[in-house]
């Protein structure tokens, strides 16, 4: 077993993971992150960027191969510990927002750093501090269902910056914001991660949102490529697009 280089906080080697009805969906892929680095993972949809991302954070268990974070083995690691090590030094961002909705928004932000055992005024001061610098400050005090669909994804990217972990995972996070609010988003993110020494592995299969990374990888069918040629949009594709944006 060969750990990972020192200046990579996560490693993998050889990853193969399979979807329960049997189809690929890793298929040996190896990869290294360097501290406080942004690495944008792209593809077209189907491609594997979600099941790296989760047997990169321990949330689902690699059929073969290898993940370390630091010097931890996690392709090791039972379940308990491995959801531990999420909840320590891991955070994520789903495409969809999820907030508990018997929550306020500060509460909901807030929850990783109580669940760690920091003080509930410590992690409202944090949580606030977020939701000001992703505009959704004033909203605090509401709760999810108060929002729209958009105010509670930036929630959820506060929720995932508020206790500095020392890794973030980011699948898509700007799936549900307009366009116009997605660059915004996305600098807002990228910043804080930057000043605060935070490893950002984020998904995306937008050429806009990976400009905002340090480096770029690409995935196609489960495996890593050097260039990716998404196909072009038919007419009905583009006449679709149009009557959304109206």
């Amino acid at each position: 077993m060969e750990a990972p280089p020192d200046n990579d906080v996560l490693w993998a080697r050889a990853l193969h993971f399979t979807h329960r009805d049997g189809s690929p969906a890793l298929g040996g892929v190896s990869l290294g992150v360097r501290e406080s680095e942004i690495l944008a993972v792209t593809g077209p949809r189907g491609s594997g960027k979600t099941a790296l991302l989760r047997c990169l954070s321990g949330l689902l268990p690699a059929r073969g191969g290898e993940v370390w974070f630091n010097s931890i083995p996690v392709h090791t690691l039972g379940a308990p510990a491995r959801e531990r090590l999420r909840r320590d030094r891991f955070t994520w961002i789903d495409p969809t927002p999820t907030l508990v909705p018997e929550l306020n928004v500060w509460e909901n932000a807030a929850l990783p750093l109580m669940l760690r055992g920091t003080s509930r005024r410590r992690a409202k001061t944090a949580a606030l501090e977020w939701l000001n610098r992703l505009d959704v400050g004033e909203s605090a005090r509401k709760r999810p269902h108060q929002l729209v669909q958009a105010e509670r994804q930036r929630v959820c990217i506060a929720r995932a910056l508020a206790p500095s972990p020392t890794v973030l995972f980011a699948d898509e996070p700007t799936a549900p914001l307009h366009r116009a609010d997605r660059a915004h988003v996305l600098r807002a993110l990228t910043t804080a991660a930057r000043s605060h020494g935070i490893t950002v592995v984020l998904a995306t299969y937008d050429v806009e949102n990976a400009a905002f990374a340090d480096r770029t990888i690409a995935l196609l069918d489960g495996r890593r490529v050097n260039t990716v040629h998404l196909p072009p949009v038919t007419a009905t594709e583009g006449r679709a697009a149009c009557s959304l944006s109206v």
